[in-house]
């Protein structure tokens, strides 16, 4: 299959374009800068322009990552628009984009998070939650209905909730790392918070069974893309403690957090217990499920 991916050179980006041409497709690198390499497989598309199907021709499917990252800098009214307008607007300009295609791609797999669900503390969600009012549920809510221009075109649509991809290359576990292996690494806050997370390996999986399913008509909406174990943050904190052979005895304080992070502390020190109802009713295998079991795969 031709498969085109926006955030092509993000941390999952990189590893889905990897793994899905070790699996024999053609994948498609849609990026930004003016100048692609096209022996490299890039098409350049912008998300911020007039729609533009010729990026798209040809491609069976569309895997949507592109964004300003969560966590790539300090929460501020600034930051909070672009990462707002990063998300929902370029999702409308691919939409448009590829409903104008007379031959458009069979599936659209578009990011989203489980930032929709916002504080469920220690309840369990599944994907028929309602979402949250607060910026996240709000984003994630705007985020995901950007793609209707691709879903009135007949083009399936499903949403993939991420939780938190551990991988050392990067997101939450890189940042983690040197403190951790230090011995100064601890839970944050009370560490009572669950902790929705899945292993990069099992992620990329899941996308891709995912994608098969949305491409034969058999899915279609939203996806939690998450392991089916959360724990809390103490619990998570002491596995990567104990996968580095390190202590974990220092609280965060959120004060400290909030100084850090401005108003994302807020989202670090909440609860999302969230489970992967139809990735598992639809019949898929998690290969590391447990936190220390992804943390060794994670840091192999």
């Amino acid at each position: 299959m031709r498969i085109a991916i926006t955030g092509s050179t993000g941390m999952i980006g990189t590893a889905l374009v990897g793994s899905l041409r070790e699996d024999g497709h053609e994948v498609i690198r849609l990026v930004r800068h003016t100048h692609p390499d096209e022996s490299a497989g890039e098409r350049h598309w912008s998300p911020f322009g007039e729609p533009d199907p010729k990026p798209y021709e040809g491609c069976d499917a569309v895997v949507h990552l592109a964004g300003a990252g969560l966590g790539d800098k300090r929460w501020s009214a600034a930051y909070k628009r672009e990462i707002r307008e990063s998300r929902v607007r370029g999702t409308d300009t691919l939409a448009r984009s590829l409903a104008q295609l007379a031959e458009p791609p069979r599936a659209l797999l578009s990011a989203s998070a489980i930032g929709w669900y916002g504080d469920t503390g220690a309840t369990p969600v599944t994907e028929g939650a309602p979402g949250a009012e607060d910026f996240l549920g709000n984003l994630c809510r705007d985020w995901e209905a950007a793609t209707k221009p691709a879903e009135d075109a007949g083009i399936a649509v499903t949403h993939l909730r991420n939780g938190v991809v551990l991988d050392r290359s990067g997101g939450a576990l890189a940042r983690m790392l040197p403190f951790f292996k230090a011995g100064i690494g601890g839970p944050i806050g009370s560490g009572r918070q669950y902790f929705s997370f899945i292993g990069m390996a099992d992620h990329l999986a899941a996308v891709k069974h995912v994608m098969a399913l949305t491409m034969d008509g058999k899915m279609s909406g939203a996806v939690n893309v998450t392991g089916p174990l959360p724990v809390t943050n103490r619990a998570f904190t002491k596995a990567l403690g104990h996968v580095l052979h390190r202590p974990t005895l220092m609280p965060i304080p959120g004060f400290a957090l909030r100084v850090l992070f401005g108003q994302m502390a807020n989202e670090l020190t909440g609860s999302q217990r969230v489970l992967p109802a139809r990735l598992t009713d639809s019949g898929f295998t998690f290969a590391t499920p447990d936190p220390r079991s992804a943390l060794r795969a994670a840091l192999a």
